[in-house]
């Protein structure tokens, strides 16, 4: 069976297709993304303005072609926090769903770090004990913990780095009073979440699993051998918070030049390093291992699971 994962997140729409069969392991042959960061396209009344609105649209009937055009029998099709918390999601929604031709699903946050969480779990096997999770968006932190498939703690705060850019970082590059703004929302936000988290056992494995955080290891992380020869990357937190400054001192154009940081991301790494760093912290986590797989695989997983239900 051939399956599409249709990803509408706050920073790009993002159409995974993959062979998948029940019980096998699902292999993917295409991965097509747009780039709209959608937070910029919010007012002050948080609804998605109209040209945030037709770039959404248009992004998405592209998407539905480039699946068309694959031979997918399936897609599914989600929306995080950027759709589920605009003012006018329940229009915006109806319009995405029309340029689809079938139902959106939108995810809370806790869903979110759940399918998240699966993914990562069936990435490391059980053999990976108890895993806690860090997932950093455009619109949100999504963090999971525990030893089963499904994680027993999961949680979802609004410290995204695409919504933390454009609150905190208007100025390209941001100044040092921008920076430690939002170095204490971070760590105020994190501050609870931190202390529920502390009730779980200590992990085994940390783990990181978006865009911006293999973004960031590729920048300030090592690789280490791993199980079946396979390399994985580990980003520390001494090394990320030292390049913090350094990220900070230039502009978005000249960071897109430094490994690992793709001009889609150039804006918003230095928001998703602070956050990062910060949730780090917060934790008491000294280094992460970074996951190639995130929430696309771990809705396509869940839903070949109920095919053989």
């Amino acid at each position: 069976m051939r399956l599409g994962v249709l990803d509408i997140g706050s920073n790009t729409i993002h159409l995974l297709v993959a062979n998948a069969r029940p019980g096998g392991r699902p292999t993917a042959t295409t991965s097509h993304r747009t780039v709209l960061r959608l937070m910029r396209h919010l007012g002050r009344d948080g609804a998605i303005d109209a040209a945030g609105v037709a770039a959404l649209v248009d992004a998405v009937t592209q998407a539905r072609a480039k699946a068309a055009a694959e031979g997918v029998d399936e897609l599914l099709a989600t929306a995080t926090s950027a759709v589920r918390e605009a003012t006018n999601g329940p229009a915006v929604i109806a319009r995405i769903e029309e340029a689809l031709g079938q139902p959106l699903q939108v995810l809370g946050g806790d869903t979110e770090a759940r399918f998240t969480f699966l993914a990562v779990r069936r990435w490391f096997g059980w053999s990976a004990g108890q895993i806690l999770l860090f997932d950093v968006g455009g619109g949100s932190l999504e963090l999971a913990g525990g030893a089963d498939e499904l994680p027993d703690m999961a949680d979802s705060v609004a410290l995204g780095a695409g919504r933390m850019t454009w609150e905190f970082l208007p100025d390209d590059p941001p100044n040092d009073f921008q920076l430690e703004a939002l170095r204490r929302h971070a760590a105020s936000v994190l501050a609870p979440v931190a202390e529920r988290f502390a009730t779980l056992p200590r992990p085994d494995h940390v783990v990181g699993s978006s865009k911006a955080i293999r973004s960031l290891a590729t920048l300030a992380g090592y690789p280490v051998p791993g199980w079946s020869g396979i390399e994985r990357m580990v980003l520390p937190r001494r090394e990320l918070k030292a390049w913090i400054p350094r990220l900070a001192r230039i502009p978005a154009e000249a960071r897109q030049e430094l490994p690992g940081i793709t001009a889609d991301r150039a804006t918003q790494i230095v928001a998703a390093a602070v956050v990062l760093h910060q949730a780090m912290k917060a934790m008491r986590v000294e280094e992460l291992e970074v996951s190639p797989w995130a929430l696309r695989e771990g809705v396509l997983l869940r839903y070949i699971e109920s095919l053989a239900m």
